[in-house]
């Protein structure tokens, strides 16, 4: 596999797929995506039914753009025909099982067949083969093992490269720096507030990760983070950041950026992708920010056609200078269900970040908490670490109005403001929380 793939230096992983010309990729997603539309209708009673309510028939889907008179798929049908509900193959087929955290009520169960792993393990090792992995490298991977994607997606791809994996899992900080260190470790898989937490116990430590370790590449994702907190991490610890991206029911960490890092590639004869505007349904057009819908071409045990996302994002459909033309997605911007309105003001979390980092004084550690005033109306507080450097060395009250004034450029709304003490927050293993809600009753 290796040798076929990837041998002799090449630039990618699968040239056969990955050069493909744009007019050759979209007949490709043409047939498949008939191919699944037939697959999903003849094999799952929920597709059946959804499309027999909407009067489509498989023979309906002639190309890519009759993809519009598909019904959409959103979480709520996976609650409600939780467990086993929407699956198209019978348990005896379903290799594994994975599951959302179900904090909002039911979990949402997702099931894989020997096919759809093997998808999903081809797609994210593309991806890392892009971003610069290579077979002689050792991926430290710090994401959780278990119902959650995220750990296992990283370890089957980095081992489909022939990497060395170590499957670290998440927390215990202190171990995972002893590991990259004794097993030179030089690719590191995480969320990007992690990585911080890392770069910050490791120089407790005495141990610079620049300069102490071997790593070069990091895979951060599982929550939304920023360009300037990219910037921050890559300064901090020499590593090229590279985003991830990917939700259970389209199977966990997929897709993530190449070394060009303009926006994250979706590999054409794998998924097809829209972006339409959240209230309305309609496609929007490259560049439009709106929700970022997916169709999986081939997933057997539970398709995924026309998957609402909840990400807000918008398509790049241009070549990149990686050469390849499968289409990218901007960064995320948030979840159309993360976004809170502040006295009128639509606010993503990202937008907050992006914001703080543009303030040099304080750190990357920062909550978002929101409450009523005495008269009923939203307020909206930011508190937000000062870096340890500029602790006791300048005037509090400066800073808060500096940072105030910052948010309000960037957000249209004034914040309250509070500068913490340095290391006052959480910190976080997995995905960081950022935001507190209060008003909720």
């Amino acid at each position: 596999m290796i040798e076929k793939y990837c041998g002799g230096g090449m630039l990618y992983w699968n040239p056969a797929v990955e050069r493909l010309s744009a007019e050759e990729l979209k007949q490709l997603q043409g047939k498949k995506l008939r191919q699944t539309v037939d697959f999903a209708y003849n094999h799952s009673p929920f597709y059946r039914k959804l499309y027999d309510q909407a009067g489509i028939k498989p023979d309906d889907i002639k190309s890519i753009e009759d993809v519009t008179k598909l019904p959409f798929v959103k979480k709520q049908d996976l609650r409600d025909n939780y467990p086993f509900g929407m699956f198209a193959v019978p348990l005896s087929h379903i290799v594994r099982l994975h599951a959302s955290s179900g904090t909002t009520g039911k979990p949402t169960v997702t099931g894989y067949t020997f096919g759809d792993l093997d998808l999903w393990t081809e797609s994210l090792a593309r991806g890392m083969y892009a971003a610069g992995v290579r077979k002689e490298d050792v991926v430290q991977n710090a994401y959780g093992y278990g119902l959650f994607t995220g750990g296992l997606g990283f370890h089957y791809a980095a081992e489909r490269l022939g990497a060395t994996v170590v499957p670290a899992s998440s927390g215990n900080t202190q171990r995972q720096i002893e590991l990259m260190m004794d097993l030179g470790s030089t690719v590191i898989c995480c969320t990007p507030s992690y990585m911080v937490y890392l770069a910050e116990y490791a120089a407790k430590m005495g141990i610079d990760i620049e300069k102490d370790t071997k790593l070069r590449i990091g895979f951060f994702g599982a929550e939304p983070w920023s360009e300037e907190t990219r910037k921050r991490i890559e300064d901090k610890t020499g590593l090229d950041a590279i985003n991830v991206y990917g939700t259970s029911e389209i199977s966990g960490p997929v897709v993530c950026e190449c070394s060009e890092k303009t926006g994250i590639h979706f590999w054409s004869d794998i998924f097809l992708i829209e972006v339409i505007d959240p209230d309305t349904g309609e496609q929007l057009s490259e560049g439009e920010k709106g929700e970022l819908v997916v169709t999986v071409l081939g997933k057997e045990g539970l398709p995924m056609i026309r998957w609402r996302t909840g990400d807000i994002t918008s398509i790049i459909e241009e070549k990149c200078n990686c050469g390849r033309y499968h289409p990218r997605i901007e960064r995320i911007m948030g979840r159309a269900d993360d976004m809170f309105i502040v006295r009128g003001v639509n606010v993503f979390p990202s937008q907050v970040e992006y914001a703080l980092m543009q303030v040099n004084e304080v750190s990357e550690h920062y909550q978002i908490i929101l409450e009523r005033d005495e008269a009923g109306l939203d307020d909206m507080r930011i508190q937000v670490e000062i870096k340890p450097e500029f602790h006791n060395k300048m005037d509090v009250n400066q800073l808060t109005k500096k940072v105030a004034d910052t948010l309000k450029s960037y957000l249209n709304v004034t914040p309250k403001v509070e500068i913490m003490e340095p290391e006052s927050l959480p910190r976080f293993e997995g995905k960081a929380k950022r935001v507190i809600d209060r008003r909720k009753v």
